[in-house]
């Protein structure tokens, strides 16, 4: 009877472990296969976005890139807009997600975080006419936005009453419509306001307040223990070997900030 009990007690035990452990790695998998998806910024200059040969360009492109050389494997870029970069990760429709992902306690509930490969903040962006220093004074103005972003959760929690967002679904939509006098400020990224100032040379786009520093990370799904490890040996070598400063000086105009590591 003991050893009936015993037994049943070490089954049990055994089915508990293995219902708490993480889920294998995915590693070996893509090393098997051959084959690397990632996904990248649809259109997100200069993170990401279709050059003029008919190619995805960009720092996280480059980044895509350098990850599959290092793993021995082929790439295969899968773009993604805002919205979409967590679902794919969470369904097996990518590896990997280098899109300008920041990282944050909500997202954490879904996905895993490498350490920082590259810089981010974002803000609000606006003429030098329009007046606006904190996010109180954005009561009476209309406020451009890409939905679902960390800038739109930023904002909307704190916004002023009066002030009207209005969001739109990728970041194109939001600068044309910014371009165009949809609105009257554009919260954003720094590099999105710098891209639309070098394209309309009379804006002269002021950064008007920073919302939040939010370095971009690598985006793992959960479990996948092996390939995250994999992940910030990557950006560690890069960071030590200069190639991620290469990137930043070559797209972001700047050198490479020190980066947090998770």
């Amino acid at each position: 009877m003991f050893k009936k009990l015993a037994g049943a007690i070490g089954i049990a035990i055994t089915a508990l472990t293995l219902a708490i452990a993480p889920a294998s790695a995915e590693l070996k998998d893509i090393l098997e296969a051959g084959t690397v998806k990632i996904a990248i910024p649809e259109n997100f200059p200069p993170f990401g976005s279709l050059g003029a040969e008919g190619e995805y360009v960009g720092y996280d492109v480059d980044v895509a890139k350098m990850i599959a050389e290092d793993l021995g494997v082929e790439l295969e870029l899968v773009p993604v807009t805002s919205k979409q970069r967590i679902p794919f990760l969470e369904t097996d429709r990518v590896d990997l997600v280098i899109a300008t992902l920041g990282a944050n306690p909500e997202r954490a509930k879904s996905i895993w975080f490498s350490h920082a490969y590259a810089p981010f903040f974002s803000g609000a962006f606006a003429k030098p006419d329009v007046s606006v220093t904190t996010i109180s004074d954005f009561a009476g103005k209309k406020i451009a936005v890409t939905g679902g972003t960390l800038e739109d959760l930023a904002i909307t929690e704190d916004a002023p009453e009066g002030a009207e967002i209005i969001r739109f679904g990728d970041n194109a939509a939001t600068i044309a419509a910014y371009v165009s006098g949809q609105a009257d400020v554009i919260v954003t990224g720094n590099m999105v306001a710098l891209g639309i100032s070098n394209d309309n040379p009379g804006f002269d786009l002021e950064t008007k307040f920073v919302i939040a520093n939010s370095p971009s990370f690598i985006g793992v799904k959960t479990g996948n223990i092996d390939l995250l490890q994999w992940v910030n040996v990557f950006v560690l070598h890069k960071k030590l070997n200069g190639k991620l400063n290469e990137l930043s000086e070559t797209w972001l105009k700047t050198p490479l900030p020190p980066l947090p590591a998770l």
